[in-house]
This record gives structure tokens, sequence and C-alpha cells, in this order.
């Protein structure tokens, strides 16, 4: 085995270990590829040198891995690169951490890891019910600390975790910190839209006006068990209110503030709820967007169909418009500001059963009407506050930012819940990434001293089109581990990530999780895994992944298929609000006896496991199943692709052809040589029979605000039905759609 190494000024805290040997590492970045200067390179004496005192530990380390989850077994031939300010290149297969960074991690090694995997699979109820205990209990669980049934087979499908369990999840994120001595350490940085707009609150004055909002709801009638739809933008009080609904025991419906009338209507009808939270307007960028009128018009659709809300309690966001250009129904609309602070800032706690409803939260489904996943409440506060503090590595002492919105699960689990349960320091960010300028991420970590940043590999992508100086710029020394969530991220943009944001020093833990889980499912732990970019690597703590063939065969190995879950996991939700029968069908009929994620995933010879996406996302082309994933990842990898997304369409040969939307790095025109390069990079990485078809050039995608790309609109301009594009209300900026109807033909 023979080992090459590069120097470092600094020491080293991420390892690379590479197939290929190279050293004269390459990177690849928003402009291509650029080549290491002399000076930041080691000659091949200096790395022999340098490996001879450093090899037996690294190689140890990957040694160690000898048994590996899933039934992979030895990784074998590596090669191994010290990383400290070096670069993760295209021939780099493995990205591990150094002993310094393990020494200090609470998952430190494999050996560590799979220890604590086999016990929660072995003895799940002593697993959990240690975690468990670390908790607030009003009453303690039963004998039984789980009863599931995953099989349609042996009747109806039930999951219960801590059931008889008393506790509350506001008094876990909030009291429990105040009375542990964390009173006046900082829960919420807020940042505004606008630079230099800000604010903070203790966990104190959070717990004061959390208080004073449960004790506002009360005095409307929101008693245990009622629906409260919450419609903000992310101020800071979006969280407040999910912790004054969790605090009495009332069920949030958190609700995109971007979601059209009729989708928040749809919302409205189905819950039912007693009173809507919202404000007047909130400016994104240079937009202003009018929230209010947007939730009148949602009642006006909802009171037809015989629902009606009594109360719109309205927050008076003034730096996006004025109280007087906010229309108002007299009687039913209710200013937050008028009332809210004359309420006691002691407010006492709604005990609530582990099985009692936390919140809804609707995402969207095949049928055209959004699915209502139901979490209930002791089964996630243990899993989101479990998985959030080993995933990230959490230590106290962390500024954590999440750039998702509270109207997505990832808002949930990992704003709020997750964070707070933990005791942690949160930034909360009411605009967008790249306004006024591509740089505010960066100026952002920079300001609050981030250490751990979560974000969606779209908004990666994002950034990578611009300029490197945006990044650069700013000092980023702050980090210490970054996060992806939302779709696999494909290797080019997690080298992207990892080199320039992270100064090859930050770990990424690129997570695999659903609405429907509750928390991540497959997630690398920092400290003890080595890293394959664009992997989600092992599973979680108590998640059984299964990848099944067409039949429900589980296969063994080196695999591609459908990803399933065996047994239950405490963060999984409990049904489909009003729809039991749907909850069946559409996760646990596909195949009999397990969850069925809806997601396709091959898992490689060192059990490592690779999403390839939405199982409705392959392509079947000449009989050929392709996934638009993986189509995607071989276009981003080529230089002058800043992202792409992949549809299929009708094809009179083939069945399905692929269709390419390519967004370019800025600057570079669009030409006829460049989209035959960009063909032939997917023909070289996959074969000829993966080459798109079409490529449609894309000034930019229809993305959420959240960053998800909506293909669902792509396949409709696609396929030229373009009476049928449906709501794009939630897109972060329509008008992105009319761009692509422009350029269709061109």
């Amino acid at each position: 085995m023979k080992i090459g190494c590069s120097s470092s000024s600094s020491s080293p805290l991420l390892a690379v270990v590479s197939i290929s040997g190279s050293s004269d590492l390459k990177t690849s970045g928003s402009l291509g590829s650029r080549i290491l200067p002399a000076s930041q390179r080691s000659s091949p004496l200096d790395r022999l040198l340098r490996c001879k005192t450093m090899s037996s530990n690294h190689l140890r380390h990957v040694e160690s891995m000898s048994l590996l989850p899933s039934g992979a077994g030895k990784i074998s031939q590596l090669n191994a690169v010290v990383l400290g300010e070096s670069i993760a290149s295209e021939e780099n297969d493995l990205v591990f951490p150094s002993k310094e960074f393990s020494s200090q991690a609470l998952v430190s090694s494999p050996q560590q890891y799979m220890e604590m995997h086999k016990r929660s699979m072995e003895d799940p109820a002593g697993f959990w019910s240690g975690i468990a205990s670390e908790f607030h209990w009003k009453q303690k669980w039963g004998d039984q600390v789980v009863s599931e049934n995953l099989d349609v087979r042996k009747g109806p499908i039930h999951i219960e975790w801590f059931k008889g369990g008393i506790t509350n999840i506001c008094y876990n994120c909030l009291d429990k910190n105040v009375e542990a001595g964390l009173g006046d350490k900082t829960a919420m940085f807020w940042e505004g839209n606008e630079r230099d707009v800000d604010a903070s609150l203790t966990y104190s004055q959070l717990l004061q006006q959390v208080c004073q909002l449960a004790n506002y709801l009360k005095d409307v009638g929101v008693k245990k068990g009622d629906a409260v739809v919450i419609y903000l933008p992310m101020l800071m009080e979006l969280p407040i209110a999910m912790l004054a609904c969790a605090r009495i025991g009332a069920v949030h419906s958190v609700v995109f503030a971007g979601f059209s009338a009729d989708s928040l209507a749809q919302r409205i009808i189905d819950c039912k709820p007693k009173l809507i939270l919202t404000c007047n307007a909130v400016k994104r960028g240079p937009k202003t967007i009018n929230l209010k009128a947007i939730v009148d018009a949602a009642l006006d659709i909802s009171s037809k169909d015989g629902v009606s809300v009594d109360v719109c309690l309205t927050y008076d966001n003034s730096s996006a418009t004025t109280r007087e250009n906010t229309k108002w129904q007299n009687g039913r609309d209710v200013w937050w500001q008028d009332v809210i602070p004359k309420y006691p800032t002691s407010c006492e706690v709604e005990w609530v059963d582990a099985e009692d409803p936390l919140f809804l939260l609707y995402t969207s489904g095949s049928t055209g009407k959004p699915k209502g996943v139901l979490h209930t409440t002791g089964g996630y506060m243990v899993y989101t506050a479990t998985t959030f503090k080993y995933a990230f590595d959490y230590k106290s002492t962390d500024v954590y930012w999440c750039t998702a919105d509270c109207g997505w699960i990832t808002g949930h689990s990992y704003v709020t819940y997750g964070p707070m349960l933990n005791g942690a320091t949160v930034v909360v960010f009411e605009g967008t990434p790249n306004y006024p300028d591509s740089g505010r991420c960066w100026e952002i970590v920079d300001k609050y001293k981030v250490s751990i940043f979560y974000t969606a590999p779209t908004l990666v992508r994002s950034l990578m089109r611009d300029d490197d100086k945006f990044v650069t710029n700013h000092s980023r020394k702050s980090l210490r581990v970054l996060g992806s969530v939302g779709e696999p991220i494909n290797p080019s943009a997690w080298r992207w990530f990892f080199n320039l944001v992270g100064d090859s020093r930050c770990p990424i833990s690129d997570t695999w999780w659903q609405t429907e889980t509750g928390g991540f499912m497959l997630t690398p732990l920092p400290g003890a895994w080595p890293q394959k970019p664009g992997s989600a690597t092992f599973p979680f703590f108590g998640v059984q992944p299964v990848i099944v063939d067409e039949k429900g065969n589980e296969i063994e190995g080196e695999c591609s298929g459908f990803l399933c879950v065996k047994g239950s996991w405490p963060g999984a939700f409990r049904t489909l609000f009003g729809d039991h029968e749907r909850y069946e069908t559409t996760y646990f009929k596909p195949f009999a006896g397990y969850y069925f994620s809806g997601d396709g995933c091959s898992r490689d010879k060192d059990g490592y496991y690779w999403l390839t996406g939405r199982v409705d996302d392959v392509i079947n082309v000449s009989g050929h199943r392709i996934g638009t994933a993986e189509v995607e990842s071989a276009l981003a990898s080529h230089p002058q692709c800043a992202e792409a997304a992949v549809v299929g369409v009708e094809h009179e040969v083939k069945g399905q052809g692929i269709y390419a939307f390519v967004t370019l790095v800025e600057g570079v025109p669009y030409s006829e040589e460049l989209r035959k390069s960009l063909v032939l990079m997917v023909r070289n990485q996959i074969g000829a029979f993966a080459a798109p078809d079409r490529i449609h050039w894309a000034p930019g995608l229809p993305k959420t605000r959240s960053g998800k790309i909506m293909r669902r609109i792509l396949r409709k301009i696609a396929s030229r039905q373009l009476e049928e594009l449906g709501d794009i209300s939630t897109l972060a900026d329509p008008s992105v759609v009319d761009q692509l109807i422009a350029l269709a033909d061109a």
C-alpha cells in the first residue's frame, strides 16, 4: 500500500483517502478546475518523509473499517492524503476526520458508531429509553417502550413510542434550559432581510414571549388538540408561535408564507383551525409579498367551503409595509403588537401524552391533494434532539444556522425543536441568501461566528455560479461543521462546498431524511466515518435501511434498488391526518413489511448509501432505467455548468427521452459547442444511452424559497403543456417560468 501526502501550513483537520494516490490536487469550483501553485505543493520526497511519521495512525483508522454495516467488506488498496488547507480533488474518494477532530467528537470512531448502532438495533427499547430519560417527563412511560406493526398483512399500521409518558416539548426546549442556568444564553439571533436589521432573544426572553402568546391563544379559546395555522415568514415570531402552540397542547400547522391563497385554503379546510397567525407583509430581497392579502383570499375561499376562522392574529411587519396599507376586517383581524404584550410572561404547561399530536405539516401528493403528515410529541422530541446532537457533533459553544424556512420539515426539526432541545444558539434569517449579493451568507456567518452551517445543495450550486471572491472575501474561520439537506448533493458541489466554503477543514453532514421521518435517517457522523462526496454514508441509530428489488426482495451488499426501512424509529410520523388508508397505501403497501421511502438508492462495495432521487424521477430510455439525479450530477460536473435539472419526456422511438435544463456559470454564453460538450460529458460518465436528447438553456430554475426545484413545472414546460403549469406562487422567483418558456425554442 503506497501513500501520498500533501503539506499544509496548519494542523490537519481532515484526511482524504484516494484510490489514485494523486497529490498534485485540483479542485472543481465555479470557474472550473485549478491546479495548485507550486508554493502550495509538496515534493514527492517531502510527502514521503511526512507520511513515514503519520501513515500508521491514519491507516490504522482506515483498516479499522474492516466490518461495515449492510454486509460490506474490507476497504482495500487505499492511498491516504492528509488535508489541512489542501484540496479534495476528483481523484479523492474518501475524506475522513483526523485524530485531532475525532478525539473531540461525540462519536469518535467507526467502532464506537458500530457499537451504538448495534445496540440500537438489538435493544431499541433500552437504547431509546436511556436517551429519553435525559428529558423532562411529568410521568414516565409504561413497560412497553415501543409498539408497532409495519406489515399491512398483519393488520392496521400503527407506531407508538413512550406511550403513557407525559411530557411537553416546549417545556423541554425552554423551561428546562432556563432551569439549567441557560436563561441568559442567546437562544436566537435574528437577521433581517436588510443589512444591519437584527435582534436577539435569550432563553429567558424567548420563554416569556412564548408564554405571552400562549396565554392569548388560551384566552381566545384555543384548547389542547385544536389546530392553529401559522402563515408567517422567518421572523422570530414564527418559532415563538410554534412553541406557544406546543406549550398549550394545540396542534400547529405551519404553511410556507408564499403558498397561494388556494393552497392555503386547502390546508385550512382540511385541518379546520381555531385561529390563523400571519403578518401583513414580508420583504424577500427587493420584493414585497403581501401575506395578509393572501390570507384574506384564502379565508374567503374556505368560508365558501363551510370552514370559517374567527381570529386572524396579524404581526405588524413595519419594515415591509404599513398598517394603513393593510386591508382589515374588524371583528376578525387583530394586531399582534396591540394585544400580546399585555399578557402575563408566565403560562402553565399543558402536559400531554407522548403519542398526542404535536404538529401537522402538509406535503405535496401525487393526486394533487396535499398530505397532512402528523407527528406526535414524545418520540419526535427524543429523535430530533438526538439526531441534531450527533449528526452535527454539537457542542454547547456552537452557533448554528440552518437556512431552511419553518414552513418545511427542516425548519421544524432543525431550526426550532432539535437545536433548542439541546440548548443551542440558532440564527434565524428573514431574507434570501444572495441578497443584496452572493456574499450575504458568509457575511452572516462572520457576524454571528456561525460554527455549524446547514443548507441545501441547490443553494450551494447557485452560489457556485458566482465569483469565488464572494466567499473568500469573508473569513469563515468560525465554521466547524457543514451540512446538506433536501436532495442528493452532487460530488462537484460537495467539493466546492468543502474546499472553498469550509477551507478543506469542515466535514459535511450530508443528511437524507423526509417530512415523514421527522429526522435524519442516513447521515455522516463528523468524527466517526470517512465521507465520500455525494454519499449520505450510513444509517443513524435505530434505523435499519434495506434496499429491495421490484418484487420486494432484500438485496445484500453492492446493489441498487428501492430504499425501504425495516422497523420503526421514534421520529416516524404516525398517520396522514384524516386519511389513514392513504397513509398505508402510500408508504406501507408497495413493499409489505417495510416503510417505503419513495426513493431509489445504491449501496457501494464499502457499504455507503447513495440516494438516486425519487423513484418516479426515473426515466426509462429504451429499457434503460436512468435516475435523473445521476444525469444531473454528470452535467453539473462540467466546469461551465452551475446547475442542472433533468426530466423525462415522451419519445416516439425510445419511449422516454432525457430533457435537461442547464444553468451555466455566470458570464458563460450559450453555444452549440457547449451543448455538445455537455452531452459528451454525460456520455463519458454514464454511457451513450444516458445522453440528453435536449439541452434547454435556463437562466434560473423554478425553486421554492427553501431551494427545492419544482420538477413538476419543468415537466410541463418540456412537454409543452403550458396551460397545465398549476400553482407557481410558492416559487422564490415566478418570473423564471416565463424566461424558460421564452427560451424553449432557443
